[in-house]
């Protein structure tokens, strides 16, 4: 049964109806990533950084489970999308933010926990901006990075670390403090990232991609660690370097006119005199 209310503010006033009940697969699995999220929260406090690496990146997966299943089983609603943007601010926002205070951050005192605020701040921001613009913006393109590449960037950090031997590696509070700034900039920045949208793994593709694909997985099995913070440094850093490569030209173009006008001026002030 549903119930239909009025929206006010428009001269034609339009009707959303209202829908008993909910979606119970899709919402449990947005519920998993929820807890995953706060997993991680806790492993932080307790100073377990690598297990609270691990549950974003559990956190993730089930991000990515729960929009696909919706759409498959055509299960989508508006509930599930503000519940889901919801659970991300926790799982993608709150812990990474906190996991990154505790392990880095906390040296700094009052700049290290504005770092992180800063950061779930922003966070919170991409996931408002992407509600607004979801169907009306590109199909393509994330405007932005997504939060959860943000956090997975956070979570493989961490996990490279220790990887590399933990605390003999130095330098890593000034270095992270720069990296949650430029993450939190990335998020709301209008810098355009890849959707993978148009991707079909289920459909015939070049024989070429199968092997990549099988030297992606022996690397994974071999170097779990280093893949994965290459793979996630590569898409934070393909927006930017895309950005550069299509306004380069227009800011060499700029320069060469300003600089022609320049001559000109000059030549013209000294037939002048």
């Amino acid at each position: 049964m549903n119930r239909r209310i009025r929206v006010v503010g428009d001269e034609r006033p339009a009707t959303v109806p209202i829908h008993k009940g909910v979606y119970i697969l899709p919402n449990l699995i947005t519920t998993a990533g929820l807890f995953a999220g706060f997993y991680s929260i806790i492993n932080s406090f307790r100073g377990e950084f690598v297990v609270a690496a691990i549950a974003i990146m559990v956190a993730n997966i089930f991000d990515i489970l729960d929009g696909r299943i919706a759409r498959v089983i055509k299960a989508t609603s508006p509930f599930g999308v503000q519940y889901d943007s919801l659970c991300d601010l926790v799982a993608f926002g709150v812990a990474p933010g906190l996991l990154m205070y505790r392990w880095a951050l906390e040296p700094w005192s009052t700049w290290g926990w504005l770092a992180a605020s800063l950061y779930v701040a922003c966070g919170a921001l991409r996931l408002a901006r992407f509600n607004v613009q979801f169907d009306y913006g590109e199909k393509r393109y994330f405007r932005g990075l997504p939060i959860p590449a943000a956090a997975e960037m956070i979570a493989t950090t961490v996990l490279l670390y220790f990887y590399l031997g933990g605390p003999e590696v130095t330098h890593r509070h000034l270095s992270l403090l720069l990296v949650v700034y430029a993450l939190a900039g990335l998020m709301v920045s209008n810098v355009l990232y890849y959707r993978f949208k148009e991707i079909h793994i289920h459909r015939r593709q070049p024989f070429w991609v199968l092997l990549a694909v099988i030297v992606v997985l022996k690397l994974f099995i071999a170097e779990p660690q280093i893949l994965l913070f290459g793979a996630f440094l590569l898409y934070v850093l393909s927006g930017p370097a895309r950005w550069l490569f299509l306004r380069l030209p227009r800011l060499v173009t700029r320069a060469r006119r300003r600089r022609g006008l320049t001559t000109r001026e000059t030549s013209t002030t000294y037939e002048a005199s």
